[in-house]
């Protein structure tokens, strides 16, 4: 049973440190109860209703160290936690009750790294990206325009992590940045078991997914291209030919190092645009984006609570017309097939502290609802949708074609490739 956990911590969480999306967008101004200005200070017709924040981790402690390389050395001093960071929370279930087991993170925790670190750990480092995060979240949504309280309220903000201890601190670092540590009352952070999480994509809990990527995650490493260069990097590197090694795993450790200022091979260093292109290479044909079925067994049941979440909203649901924010604290696999499904992946490994963020909008004139959507701060043209602020029903026909229903997903799950 634990390798099936240890496959999902190694293929269900990558590191990285991709270069931030270079197109750079008219974002507009925000002004008071939640109008939109544009640089001309002239009111838009539009009204911020909801939003929701998808967004990664901060930075971690590798998951695997590459062997025969030099082990960096995973110090707990590199794990303080800054006092600003902090907030009173409890995880709960979805229901509110008891934390859920955690098996991906006691998979985690039967390792230990050279310094004396788990892997995959939250660091200093990738709780201030989180905090910062946050801030960029309060400038948006509290400074800029009183859309959210100036402190957080669980009646306002809605917190959902993946049952493993570097999101689950990534949330709470976030919501200390957004709210500057002011709260009313404890913090809940909500968590189901690791059979049913639909946050990432869930290879123990949906059978016909663990067979599909099982295959190609093994074929990806053989690609004729990736296969060369991945035997030149071993011999370059001095791995032993029958030692285990993919140039996601390689990229994991490289970048984890980097970030946290510690030493690289100088070898490896050389190498470090090769390894990030064959990595998101790799991962493109693990989730074969041209086939739908792949991306809906990967964040389908996902894009379907998003997609209910606004039209809930717009629906006026009495239980969630407080409701003005959904924060969601997820991995890289996740943001990547949500990003291939919503047509805007840029072939670059999503960094620490990534966010996919989804504004809804009111116009004042129409009456209609409209959908914003920005990665890494950007907005972004989703394909299929008539401009930046794209009508609900332009989104929902967009993503409906990648998104399930929690029973259509378990039905997909059960079938054989071969049905």
């Amino acid at each position: 049973m634990r390798s099936h956990w240890i496959m999902l911590g190694v293929f269900g969480s990558v590191a990285l440190d991709a270069m931030l999306w270079s197109e750079k967008k008219t974002v507009p101004d925000q002004t008071d109860s939640g109008r939109m200005s544009g640089n001309d200070g002239h009111h838009s017709p539009y009204e911020l209703r909801l939003v929701q924040v998808l967004f990664r981790h901060g930075a971690r402690t590798p998951l695997k160290s590459i062997p025969d390389v030099l082990e960096a050395q995973w110090n707990p001093n590199l794990l303080k936690v800054p006092a600003h960071t902090q907030v009173d929370y409890v995880v709960t279930d979805l229901n509110g009750g008891p934390r859920p087991p955690a098996p991906v993170e006691d998979s985690y925790r039967a390792h230990t790294l050279s310094g004396g670190t788990f892997p995959g750990q939250l660091t200093t480092v990738g709780m201030q990206q989180l905090y910062d995060l946050g801030e960029r979240l309060r400038k948006r949504y509290i400074e800029d325009v009183p859309f959210l309280l100036p402190g957080f309220s669980s009646a306002e903000v809605y917190v959902r992590s993946t049952n493993i201890v570097r999101t689950i601190e990534s949330a709470k670092c976030l919501v200390a940045g957004l709210f500057h540590q002011s709260q009313e009352g404890t913090v809940p952070i909500f968590t189901t078991e690791a059979e049913n999480e639909v946050l990432y994509p869930n290879y123990h809990g949906c059978r016909l997914l663990k067979l599909l990527s099982g295959t190609r995650w093994a074929e990806s490493s053989m690609l004729p291209d990736i296969a060369a260069d991945l035997s030149k990097i071993q011999r370059e590197l001095g791995i032993a030919s029958h030692k285990r090694v993919d140039f996601i795993l390689i990229r994991d450790d490289m970048v984890a190092r980097e970030t946290h200022g510690l030493p690289c091979p100088p070898m490896l260093s050389s190498w470090r645009s090769t390894v990030e292109r064959r990595a998101v290479e790799m991962i493109c044909h693990i989730y074969d984006p041209s086939k739908r079925q792949n991306l809906q067994l990967c964040v389908g049941p996902l894009l379907h609570i998003l997609l209910r979440n606004m039209e809930d909203k717009v629906q006026g649901v009495a239980s969630i017309q407080k409701r003005k924010l959904y924060l969601y604290s997820v991995h890289d696999t996740t943001l990547m097939p949500c990003l291939m499904a919503l047509g805007i992946f840029d072939m670059k490994w999503p960094p620490y502290a990534a966010d996919i963020t989804l504004e809804l909008h009111h116009h004042h004139v129409t009456k209609e609802a409209f959908v914003k959507v920005s990665y890494l701060g950007q907005d972004q043209l989703i394909p299929g949708c008539s401009g930046i602020y794209c009508p609900l029903k332009e989104f929902k026909e967009a993503v409906s074609p990648y998104s399930l229903t929690s029973e259509l997903y378990r039905s997909l799950c059960n079938k054989s490739p071969e049905d």
